[in-house]
């Protein structure tokens, strides 16, 4: 009885042994809180303290054939679920990514890639209603990767659904919407060619297709593109990136297309201390004949911010000032903004 008794024993032990050895990875928690104080110059403010606070879950391992895996959750402000990712790293074959939209993969990667001391001119918290190439970006999509040659890395991103995320496991999903299937490319080429100039140069391109099914209506497929350059040199960075979007609709608007432009400098003063310019531009294009042209301030936003921020150990300090010219497509409507932030990492 006894020695039945070790066998099984043994037998179980070596069963969860090589399940602990299947399951064998690691789990990080990562997390961090921003207050910010807002200031609107002549509308009113109104409460002008604001928090945020995010946790990260990020969890890795390695198959026995020397591929990697990695999951992220994102649990964001206030929800209880964000976003998470899936990712297989697969040597020479590149990795594959599986998203639930969180803005990560396809050209929303590339949608401003402007050097900044802390944001986008226009993200900092006044927009002022600009554009910006999304693609398949917010929806669940599977990314491939190719692997880095000669400086130029290769990504491609499919979307079965665009509008669908967050799908559940052992589940499938529809937007209900007239969008269908989604594919975005890009392309980053970093042409240093060896040398120590060239190092700091970087070349962005991406290009989005949405296929629309809407048969009501004279809507066509969605398209979108961006293309962007950046160069750093010791502690300046200087770079200009262009961007279009056609959201395909035919029928209720006077404009179907709209054209950005942006550029931007940063300088590091010390390994704590940046400050930045930037300065982005939405035009809406695509005019229809047969309706009302508005004057010029009625097709052109732009947004403009000076920024700093000084890093602390953990605290990160960090002033836009923003101004907005023909807000949400006004015509001589300007908003002033200045916004105080306060980043604690953890």
């Amino acid at each position: 009885m006894n020695k039945l008794t070790k066998v099984g024993c043994s037998a179980l032990c070596g069963s969860l042994a090589a399940i602990s050895a299947a399951q064998a990875g690691e789990l990080a928690v990562t997390g961090g809180a921003d207050l910010t104080f807002v200031s609107l110059g002549t509308d009113t403010t109104g409460n002008p303290f604001g928090m945020a606070s995010a946790v990260t879950f990020k969890g890795s391992g390695e198959l026995d054939n020397g591929w990697t895996y990695g999951l992220t959750i994102a649990h964001g402000d206030k929800d209880v679920y964000s976003a998470s990712n899936i990712d297989i790293v697969m040597g020479g074959f590149g990795s594959i990514n599986f998203n639930q939209g969180n803005s990560g993969n396809g050209i929303a990667a590339y949608d401003n890639v402007m050097p900044t001391a802390w944001e986008e001119a226009h993200g900092a918290g006044l927009s002022g209603g600009v554009k910006t190439v999304l693609g398949i970006g917010s929806s669940d999509n599977v990314q491939w990767s190719l692997p880095t040659v000669l400086g130029t890395t290769i990504k491609v991103a499919y979307a079965f659904d665009v509008g669908t995320s967050d799908t559940a496991d052992k589940t499938s999903a529809s937007a209900n919407n007239t969008t269908g299937r989604g594919l975005d490319a890009t392309i980053k080429i970093n042409p240093s060619l060896g040398t120590e100039i060239l190092s700091g140069l970087n070349l962005y391109a991406g290009a989005s297709t949405i296929d629309v099914y809407d048969n009501a209506n004279q809507n066509e497929d969605k398209y979108e593109g961006v293309g962007a350059v950046t160069y750093a040199l010791g502690p300046v960075e200087v770079g200009a990136m262009w961007s279009a979007l056609y959201d395909g609709d035919e029928t209720n608007v006077d404009y179907h297309t709209y054209k950005n432009h942006g550029y931007g400098v940063a300088f590091n003063v010390n390994d704590d201390f940046s400050v930045s310019y930037g300065n982005y531009e939405t035009r809406k294009a695509g005019f229809k004949a047969t309706r009302a042209q508005g004057g010029p301030g009625t097709r052109r936003v732009e947004v403009t911010s000076f920024q700093a921020a000084y890093t602390m150990g953990g605290a990160s300090f960090r002033v836009a000032d923003v101004n907005v010219e023909n807000a949400i497509f006004e015509s001589g409507r300007s908003q002033d903004a200045t916004i105080v932030s306060l980043g604690l990492a953890f």
